[in-house]
């Protein structure tokens, strides 16, 4: 009798040549294949139908319960189950205690359901394993990537058709770079834009080259700073700390009654820096199209006069509502775009693309050309390698995606996604406003809202003039929240995210308020109805 290994059902396995030969060219046997078949058929035809069966939300399982069962530290020498086995393991023990964001009662981060053939179209990517760093790994996929930058680029800044054809594949010019996401393409865009500040000057080879302390010096400055609205996403502090500017020189401008940069304030502070710190540069203004926690879009076309009137780089980080720009309907919620210096767009959100997939868009071809670098073995100076002018090195081709994605959709599928997103949750908006036992926070500009439970005798209360009084009845909201928010989480039939905001009506007061992003095309009406019902048995369960 063979031995079994303990782990497993399968037949003691040996790692030997012949066996990691085998493994590279096909499955190990015919019942391995036919259950490695069964298997895929599901997820590659019947996505939608596998997750709900096997995923639903979430299992109601703690942390602290799946930690336990994932203690194992060893390697071991010989393989322990064969690939039939292991796709067994993840379908059964790994999707249900995974999150189904594809639910159309999962609606409460920027993640939703993908198209079923993007599951195809990553299978045949990662079946390639194009390296689109060089054109030696790569070959006609990056010259593909660059059309799709341009397809983009174009839709952004509605250049004319002799621009596209003089950059679309020009090897001295690139039009923007794909990246790993939002966060990345942010950092890209604003060491563009450092560099491009900070370039080589008398007694300075520049600060790519030597550093921020000798460029500061060269320029007589003292510090760079960045300025955006309290909303910005976080990834700029990030820049901040990895462009050597410090993330406390990100200055967060005051939002205006609907969640847009103040332009008073921001106007106010870039005339103190320059009458009142004149070792201050500013290095740029970012705009947001779509902030995280409330779907709000900056004045884009006021910020873009600003910073034409002040030469300042304009940065508009349209990761969340770039996509917007397809919709017939809806386009111009993001007016003033093309007058961006950059721009940062995230295929994994609103292009419906599978994680990872970001984009960084420039204004000007050229400007990329301060953050090249080339070595011996790859990208060599005068090739045409993509990896040159990128944060990245090597880089799967998410590029094909995209390409693909667009053949199928059209830009007036895209909008159709877009539209539905909006208007649902106008009309979700509407129901909240209609109950009592709610308030709406922030409506959507985009297909973003906020709002809280808020019982009608504690609005009338917030409505006194007392002070002591409000700030006693926001806490008491504040655990009511976030108490209805957790148990719903974990009861894994629905769910919506929170997050603190300031209301303008009560700025003093830090507010704990529910957060839903309606990107899923199968989210309606009567879903979200039940997902407020869910919040109210909630409440009046735990709280009267």
């Amino acid at each position: 009798m063979k031995k079994r290994n303990t782990h497993t059902k399968d037949e003691a396995l040996v790692a030997d040549w012949q066996g990691v030969k085998r493994i590279f060219i096909s499955t190990e046997d015919d019942a391995s294949k036919a259950a490695l078949v069964k298997y895929m058929q599901q997820i590659l035809f019947g996505l939608h139908e596998f997750l709900k069966q096997n995923v639903g939300i979430t299992e109601e399982i703690s942390l602290s319960d799946l930690s336990e069962r994932f203690t194992e530290t060893l390697i071991s020498q010989n393989p322990e189950k064969k690939l039939a086995s292991v796709i067994r393991d993840l379908i059964k023990d790994i999707a249900p205690n995974a999150v189904n964001i594809a639910s159309p009662y999962f609606i409460g981060h920027m993640a939703s359901a993908i198209p079923f053939f993007m599951v195809h179209l990553k299978t045949i990517i990662t079946a390639l394993n194009q390296n689109v760093v060089k054109l030696e790994t790569s070959k006609v996929v990056s010259i593909v990537e660059k059309q799709v930058i341009a397809k983009i680029h174009r839709l952004i800044y509605k250049k004319s058709e002799s621009f596209y054809k003089e950059h679309v594949q020009n090897s001295k010019t690139a039009l923007g770079s794909f990246t790993e996401g939002g966060t990345t393409a942010n950092i890209t865009a604003l060491w563009v834009a450092r560099n491009a500040m900070l370039v080589p000057t008398q007694g300075c080879e520049g600060v790519e080259k030597e550093g921020i302390q000798a460029a500061y010096q060269a320029y007589d400055i003292e510090r760079l700073v960045i300025l955006v609205s309290r909303l910005g996403h976080y990834s700029l502090k990030k820049a901040g700390g990895l462009l050597g500017i410090g993330n406390q020189n990100i200055i967060a401008i005051d939002v205006d009654a609907d969640n847009r940069i103040d332009i008073d304030h921001l106007l106010e502070t870039i005339k103190d820096i320059k009458n009142n710190h004149k070792k201050t540069k500013i290095l740029a203004v970012v705009g947001i199209a779509g902030t995280t926690e409330t779907g709000t879009v900056d004045p884009l076309k006021k910020l873009g006069k600003i910073c034409a009137e002040n030469r300042i780089h304009f940065h508009v980080d349209a990761a969340w509502g770039g996509p917007t720009l397809m919709s017939e309907k809806y386009r111009h919620l993001l007016g003033g775009i093309e007058l961006a210096d950059s721009v940062t767009i995230d295929g994994h959100k609103q292009f419906y693309m599978p994680m990872s997939c970001g984009m960084v868009y420039f204004k000007n071809p050229e400007i990329m050309d301060a953050i090249a670098y080339h070595a011996n073995y790859v990208n060599r100076p005068g090739s045409v390698d993509l990896g040159i002018k990128s944060l990245a090195g090597s880089r799967e081709a998410n590029s094909l995606i995209l390409d693909s994605a667009l053949k199928i959709m059209g830009t007036n599928g895209y909008a159709l996604l877009i539209d539905h997103g909006i208007e649902t949750a106008r009309s979700f908006a509407s129901e909240i406003e209609r109950r009592n036992n709610f308030q709406l926070i922030t409506p959507p500009e985009l297909n973003i809202l906020t709002y809280r439970i808020c019982p009608t005798h504690l609005k009338e209360e917030l409505s006194k003039n007392d002070p002591d009084q409000k700030t006693r009845i926001n806490k008491r909201l504040n655990e009511i929240n976030t108490t209805v928010q957790r148990i719903q989480r974990e009861a894994g039939c629905s769910f919506v995210s929170r997050t603190i905001l300031k209301p303008p009506a009560m700025p003093e007061h830090e507010s704990v308020v529910l957060r839903c992003v309606l990107m899923n095309p199968m989210t309606n009406m009567t879903i979200l109805k039940e997902i407020l019902d869910e919040q109210e048995e909630i409440y009046m369960s735990c709280f009267n």
